[in-house]
């Protein structure tokens, strides 16, 4: 089954025929909301809003543990996490989707395994390639067939929040090889890795970021809101393609 993650500007999916809802509780604590059960095109799906239903939880304080392991436990094998950021290459214009292949994380002080009981032995996990193939495959053919434009590949860059960045962290972030920056990029990516889960993430570009292009005299905050109804659309019909992909049918787009 399909679990879908949204981040900002994207806390309800309205192409989500809703069935019923649910609250995970899980060793790990709550997560972030109840777990929202649907069809997208008669291909059933749940929804977790990554930073609650009134978008209430900033980057550093979700509980990405409990959020994975309700996700797991509830039938979900692939994920489609989708995540806005900020461009640092000069291709990641804002309105702009990306699916990225690579992953930096500068974060701290985040739970980032569930290998952490005294009782639980020392466990190491390959995260060379640090999404899954067939899923970023899955997100790329979906956009082809929707006719949605979007970039292949890239490096995410994971900071903590919830601050923005200085134009001199965008500079070191730039020369470290990082093309966008958000973040909720980890410890999630792992976190799905250690429950084998096939996890994905499609960037959705809001802004230039600090220091970049618009951004150069500083994030313009109020312009981010009318671009980001615009750029979710496109996520939308790109999920709703994605869900389909192999079906009998597809539905209307």
């Amino acid at each position: 089954m399909l679990g879908i993650i949204g981040g900002t500007g994207l806390t309800q999916l309205a192409n989500l025929e809703i069935t019923h809802r649910k609250v995970a509780r899980t060793p790990y604590g709550e997560a972030s909301g109840a777990l929202t059960f649907g069809h997208i095109c008669d291909q059933e799906v749940i929804f977790l809003a990554r930073h609650g239903y009134g978008h209430t939880i900033p980057p550093h304080e979700v509980n990405y543990r409990a959020n994975l392991w309700a996700l797991k436990d509830h039938g979900v094998d692939r994920v489609v996490s989708v995540a806005t950021v900020g461009g640092i290459h000069p291709e990641l214009i804002p309105g702009s989707l990306v699916i990225p292949d690579q992953i930096i994380d500068y974060t701290y002080g985040r739970a980032t395994s569930f290998f952490v009981a005294s009782d639980k032995p020392v466990t190491h996990l390959d995260f060379t390639f640090p999404y899954c193939d067939a899923m970023r495959e899955a997100l790329l053919q979906a956009a082809t067939s929707a006719g949605i434009s979007l970039r292949n590949g890239g490096v995410y860059g994971a900071v903590q929040g919830p601050r923005l960045e200085t134009a001199a962290e965008i500079n070191r972030m730039e020369r470290d090889g990082a093309d966008m920056v958000g973040m909720t990029g980890m410890p999630e990516a792992y976190l799905a890795r250690e429950l084998e889960l096939c996890y994905a993430t499609v960037g959705a570009v809001v802004n230039h970021a600090a220091g970049r292009g618009l951004s150069a005299e500083g994030i313009q905050m109020e312009e981010i809101q009318p671009l980001l109804g615009e750029v979710m659309s496109q996520v939308r019909h790109l999920l709703e393609q994605l869900v389909t992909t192999g079906s009998a049918g597809l539905c209307e787009v």
